[in-house]
């Protein structure tokens, strides 16, 4: 039974929750329409803020919003403003907000309570006083005064009074503007009686009303009532005029616009109090100068000023001046009024065309003459100076077909300028007729059913007859002449004549320009004779034309130049040949390749070619095969599965008058994809596959064994005497052995290395080569120079024995087993004192190629372990002539070569 129980509870749980939310949603509902208190100042200034209210938390679909009262506007935000200025009175006002949803035709209100700040104050300080006076209250009755009032004064205003009067003595008191601040002592009211009184008068537009603050007091101090705010308003009189904003305005309209065209607008202000009589103006138009038509008229609330016609015209009056007036009192006659100047200028159109002041010119020129003017025409046009309006545009409308005249129009005068930019030739013409117009640059824009035609004149131009020279004319003439005819052949050349006997005699010819030497000009009748074979195939000849310049003279000197342009008819002198001469065949991607063959020759004497191979050899016949694709084009293919390698393929191309050449193709047979691809390649091979080695092939190979049989002869004859003992120097020789003495103290295991020696610290052994360049050994501080056996060996001869690049230190070796490769003191000395000399030649020398003073000096014998220095010729080296062989010295023979340059 429990359990059964527990889902009638639940459910009745549920619904009694839903009944809740249901209640909470419509007492939320209900409290968001409930009525809304707003505080606001007693006085409210039309389109004053004022407050906010909630509309969309009483009804969201609302979609019409209106205010029961007139003087309140309600926006869709809920804000609140005024329409008019509103006084509470009464201290509280209330209207209502009607919220309609025009779709659901549903509707919901609010009301709007409007409380003054002055009785919340009041209510505030009732709760706080033991007794309650809400009901009493002490004449806060409206006042007013007259503006500018004449009195008399003090000028009785109103009587303040409290009903705490009849239990108390009461003394009354005013503070604030007009009172106690500025301006000062202008109200005052009677202690005993409240009687308020104005002591002198007011300007509203300097103060428009006074608020001042009214206390009623016992004579103990006690204050049984709140203060009063008392208003004081200043009513308006009509004391103002009311002003234009400028007493001189200036417009411009443009002559012939249509009727009720704007032509400006003017406004004026008044100071007295706004949307009252004293400030509703009227305008209007007093005069018109000149008075006749009638063309403007003014809106007399807005003050715009409108044209009344279309005939405004700029060419009979520029201005117009009117006197303007506004008057307050909505323009009754005991208004206040007001005038001012108005100035209208007319702008111009172009409404007028230019005409010429004279129908026909008469002008003159020479013959062959250009760039001069000969006539100068004028025009009348009544549109404003110096505009678009007024300036001119000439043109030419007939005669000037072959261009020899221009006009212009000079910015200064206006007139129309008539130049010849091209000669006139007397022979040719003696009278042209030229018919010019003028329009201006501006369009015309008068608003007609017709247009005016344009204005017009005729111009007689006479050309006057001059003694002239000789005339080129064309300037360009042709003859033809076979290509490669004989020199001596003789053809009509260049033909100039005399304008004025239409006759070419006395009449002289020179070359000026021949680029090639090709012909001769015969002076009296200007025809050329072949001098050298003409060639029309030539890399100057352009088209087949040769062209050359001809100068020609009469009896005065006078000339003129043309140009004689020779057009070289073809012969068949040119047989077809192909241009590309390697023809590059990939045997993976192609079976053939296409050869093009050219002609210099006319097309005539060309195509189409016939291509045939030339040869005899029957493998060429059985390896290509040649088939026409078209008149310039063959393909060549191969057959029989060639190996891969370059083959010489002679093929015959020739004309259709059967001249022929034949042009012997490189054509290679590659494995590649694209023919690009075979251009590194480097192997060739013949068509049948044997390697052919040339002449140039053969001797390389031959010199290269001769000098493998020269090195084993050499190694064969070195180590032919390493069984010898070596033989030393003595120590001590006293004369002419050269000697390191540049040596102060025993010193670092370092090898020197120089020209040709080398020495080395003792103790090193090692088996050496008897055709190395020499040995040292240090014997009690000094060192000597030991040269072996090998006559002129070298480094290089070290180098092949060894079969690496060694340094001559790594294949000198000892000086233990080589005595028997020693020379004697005398042939060491004739061996050396001429390679020394070489050796040291180029060794600072001056620059009269003379030796130092200490070149190849006699040193005579230090003794053991001296401790100075040698001085030579490499120790004060100054420059590095000579000594270029340093830079390619090896890594270990570079301390000795720093030594000898400067550095």
């Amino acid at each position: 039974m429990a359990a059964a129980a527990r889902p009638t509870v639940s459910r009745s749980g549920f619904l009694c929750g839903q009944l809740l939310l249901t209640l909470a949603i419509l007492t939320l509902a209900c409290d968001a329409c409930k009525q809304v208190i707003l505080h606001v100042p007693s006085q409210l200034d039309a389109e004053k803020f004022i407050g906010r209210v909630n509309l969309r938390e009483c009804f969201r679909s609302a979609n019409l919003i209106h205010s029961s009262d007139p003087d309140f506007q309600i926006l869709e935000d809920g804000s609140v403003y005024t329409t008019n200025s509103v006084l509470l009175s009464s201290e509280k006002r209330i209207f209502t907000i009607l919220l309609f949803n025009t779709e659901s035709q549903e509707e919901k209100k609010i009301s709007v309570l409007l409380e003054s700040q002055a009785e919340v104050v009041k209510e505030g300080y009732s709760k706080e006083k033991v007794l309650n006076r809400a009901k009493r209250r002490w004449a806060p009755i409206p006042c007013s005064m007259l503006e500018n009032s004449l009195g008399p004064f003090p000028l009785f205003l109103q009587q303040v009074q409290s009903d705490t009067a009849q239990n108390y003595t009461i003394y009354y008191s005013i503070r604030g503007p007009g009172v106690d601040k500025e301006p000062l002592n202008l109200f005052y009211v009677e202690r005993d009686t409240g009687n308020l009184y104005c002591t002198g008068p007011v300007d509203r537009e300097q103060y428009e009303s006074f608020e001042i603050t009214a206390f009623a007091t016992t004579p103990d101090g006690y204050t049984p009532e709140y203060p009063l705010p008392l208003v004081i308003k200043v009513e308006d009189e009509n004391d103002n005029y009311p002003i234009f904003t400028e007493s001189t305005y200036t417009f411009t309209v443009f002559e012939n616009c249509p009727i009720g065209s704007s032509v400006g607008q003017v406004c004026a202000t008044d100071k007295d109090e706004p949307d009252t009589m004293h400030t509703r103006l009227r305008y209007s138009i007093l005069e018109q100068v000149p008075p006749s038509p009638t063309l403007f008229t003014m809106h007399p609330t807005t003050g715009v000023i409108t044209t009344t016609s279309s005939q405004l015209d700029r060419e009979f009056v520029e201005k117009y001046q009117l006197k303007i007036k506004v008057q307050d009192m909505d323009g009754q006659y005991f208004g206040l009024k007001t005038t001012a100047a108005c100035v209208i200028n007319i702008g111009d159109m172009n409404d007028n065309m230019p005409t010429f002041t004279r129908t026909s010119y008469m002008a003159s020129v020479e013959e062959n003459t250009i760039d001069v003017e000969i006539l100068r025409v004028s025009v009348e046009d009544k549109d404003l100076v110096d505009t678009p309006n007024w300036r001119a545009n000439y043109t030419i409308l007939k005669g000037n077909e072959n261009g020899n005249f221009k006009i212009v129009t000079d910015p200064k005068t206006n007139e129309g300028i008539l130049c010849v930019v091209k000669s006139l030739n007397y022979e040719e013409r003696q009278q042209v007729t030229l018919q010019i117009g003028v329009v201006n640059e501006a369009p015309y824009t008068r608003n007609s059913g017709s247009r005016p035609a344009m204005s017009t004149a005729t111009v007689t131009v006479t050309v006057v007859n001059q003694d002239e020279g000789p005339e080129c004319s064309p300037s360009t003439q042709i003859v033809r002449i076979k290509e490669n005819s004989p020199p001596g052949t003789t053809s009509n050349g260049y033909r100039a004549y005399d304008p004025e006997g239409r006759s070419n005699n006395g009449i002289r010819y020179k070359k000026l320009s021949d680029p090639r030497g090709w012909v001769t000009i015969e002076e009296n009748s200007g025809s050329i004779r072949v001098f050298r074979s003409l060639d029309r195939e030539a890399e100057t000849i352009r088209n087949g034309i040769y062209n050359i310049t001809v100068l020609a003279l009469d009896k005065d000197g006078r000339s003129c130049t043309g140009t004689l342009g020779i057009v070289l008819e073809d012969v068949n002198d040119n047989g077809p040949f192909i241009p590309q001469q390697t023809v590059v065949i990939c045997k993976a991607t192609m079976t053939s390749a296409e050869i093009v063959a050219v002609d210099p020759d006319e097309p005539e004497n060309g195509p189409p070619f016939d291509f045939t191979l030339e040869s005899s050899d029957s493998r060429v016949q059985r390896m290509w095969r040649l088939a026409r694709i078209n008149d310039t084009a063959a393909r060549l293919s191969y057959q029989n599965d060639p190996p891969f390698g370059s083959y010489e393929v002679p093929i015959r191309v020739s004309d259709r008058l059967g001249l022929s050449t034949v042009t012997s193709l490189n054509v290679i047979i590659c494995d590649c994809i694209t023919p690009s691809d075979c251009a590194t390649r480097s192997r060739e091979r013949s068509g049948s596959g044997d390697i052919k080695l040339g002449p140039w092939a053969i001797l390389a190979i031959l010199l290269g064994i001769a000098m493998l049989f020269c090195i084993l002869f050499t190694l064969v004859c070195g180590t032919s005497g390493t069984t010898k003992q070596v033989k030393a120097l003595p120590d001590d020789l006293p004369q002419q052995n050269l000697l390191i003495s540049n040596t102060e103290a025993p010193g670092d295991d370092k090898v020197y290395s120089t020209n040709g020696f080398t020495t080395h610290t003792v103790g090193m052994s090692g088996q050496g080569i008897c055709g190395t360049l020499g040995s040292g050994v240090k014997n009690g501080g000094q060192e000597t120079i030991e040269m072996m056996k090998g006559g002129h060996q070298t480094l290089d001869t070290c180098r092949v024995a060894t079969g690496h690049h060694h340094t001559l230190d790594s294949c000198r070796g000892g000086h233990v087993e080589t005595d028997n490769c020693r020379y004697n003191y005398s042939e060491w000395y004739s061996y050396t004192q001429p390679r020394l000399g070489e050796k040291v030649q180029l060794c600072n020398q001056d620059e009269n190629d003379k030796h130092a003073q200490d070149y190849v000096l006699t040193y005579s014998y230090e003794g053991k372990g001296s401790l100075a220095g040698s001085v030579g010729c490499c120790s004060d080296q100054q420059d590095e002539d000579g000594l270029e062989f340093l830079n390619n010295l090896e890594p270990k023979f570079r301390t000795l070569a720093e030594a000898c340059i400067k550095r």
